[in-house]
């Protein structure tokens, strides 16, 4: 199962996207965590003082690796970001996730690297998001195999397909107008692509928070995190273990893995999907730049969800 989670920058995503994943090493499943955000702090969240090889810095290479011998895709230059895959093309099992390393808790961690000097001013930081989408474009994961990822802040993740590509999207909110307004913005954005949603409330001190989260997110609000001293031990760098969180914040944690277990694994959207914002992307700027037409890259007769 893949899932992603957002929100306003400060509302906690990150945090909570790290907690989830150790939560879910934790009773023993094989977890991939992807560190899509700009601001890359996931590694710390997991118990890391490095990072990993950054995916952006590979991206040429994922590419060429991911294309195999699809006769609709001769180069790696002729691939975007949104390129399905087809016969011939490489299919990624969840072991084959590239450029991952442990962590202490449990999840393998990726990151798409942070922005170098030579990027400041002429890139823009989807060029890097670009390698997940792609490979989450390949990926057949089976029953019990989990990949969280920590998207970037706010709307920004629509600047790519790459919110179609989970069973579930979470939102992280705290309970202010700030907080939900973001919610509104993403379920409304959401709401014509069949993006499951599900709302998880943040930092929450009291029945005050609940009924204000209640009142503005209405059922999409799943559970809630309270307050928690263990987490700003975590995030002040002090010692932190899964079992010193709170009771119900520990059982939120499992309400939120039950909720997205129960998704259904709907192949047929993903691939309807990849399949749509690939020729948006090839109309809007991708026959341009690469001088071909990318709709030739779509294989009518490929089926998403299976390993050949």
């Amino acid at each position: 199962m893949r899932v992603a989670f957002v929100g306003k920058g400060g509302s906690g995503k990150t945090t909570m996207s790290g907690l989830f994943a150790r939560y879910v090493a934790g009773q023993g499943s094989p977890v991939v965590a992807i560190d899509a955000d700009i601001n890359q702090h996931l590694a710390l969240v997991l118990g890391l003082a490095e990072q990993p090889e950054p995916l952006g810095a590979r991206l040429t290479e994922i590419k060429d690796w991911l294309r195999g011998d699809n006769p609709r895709i001769p180069s790696a230059e002729a691939m975007v970001k949104t390129t399905p895959p087809g016969r011939g093309s490489r299919l990624l099992s969840f072991d084959d996730l590239p450029y991952s390393i442990p962590t202490p808790e449990g999840p393998r961690l990726m990151a798409t690297g942070p922005f170098g000097e030579e990027d400041l001013g002429v890139a823009c930081y989807h060029s890097k998001v670009g390698a997940v989408e792609l490979l989450l474009n390949h990926l057949v994961d089976e029953a019990g195999e989990y990949v969280v990822v920590d998207m970037t802040a706010g709307a920004d993740s629509f600047a790519s397909g790459l919110f179609t590509r989970f069973d579930l999207t979470v939102l992280v909110a705290e309970p202010t107008r700030q907080g939900v307004s973001v919610y509104r913005q993403y379920r409304d954005h959401a709401a014509d692509f069949e993006v499951p949603i599900a709302v998880i409330g943040n930092k929450v001190h009291g029945d005050g928070d609940i009924g204000f989260l209640r009142e503005h997110v209405g059922d999409d609000l799943l559970t809630w995190m309270e307050h928690s001293s263990a987490v700003r031990a975590l995030e002040q760098g002090r010692p932190f273990a899964l079992p010193d969180l709170e009771p119900h914040n520990l059982d939120a944690l499992a309400v939120l893995l039950k909720h997205l277990d129960a998704q259904p694994k709907d192949w047929d959207r993903f691939g309807r999907q990849t399949a749509e914002f690939h020729l948006r992307n090839a109309r809007a700027w991708g026959n341009a730049r690469t001088g071909l037409d990318l709709a030739l890259q779509i294989d009518p007769e490929f089926r998403y969800g299976r390993a050949k």
